[in-house]
């Protein structure tokens, strides 16, 4: 699922998420749990203000976002492509 991304561009020039939009609903990032690096996309895991727990890729030849995983109280989901 494509998202929209708001982005902090720290001192080395790397992104990292604050808040994404999913349609119209805002969601603020309150924590970057883990971040990753593979050969196409940089993966970010973080908590939502809804305490849902979500998986963010960003692609690093487009420069799209999507939502890769998506976890609420305890129920895995996965997003479809």
């Amino acid at each position: 699922m494509k998202i929209r991304v708001d982005c902090y561009s720290g001192y080395r020039g790397e992104e990292t998420p604050r808040r994404f939009w999913l349609e119209e609903r805002l969601i603020e990032i309150k924590e970057v749990v883990d971040r990753w690096l593979d050969p196409e996309h940089r993966y970010f895991k973080v908590v939502g203000d809804d305490h849902s727990t979500y998986i963010l890729r960003h692609d690093s030849v487009t420069f799209e976002w999507e939502l890769t995983f998506y976890q609420k109280e305890g129920i895995l989901r996965k997003t479809e492509k």
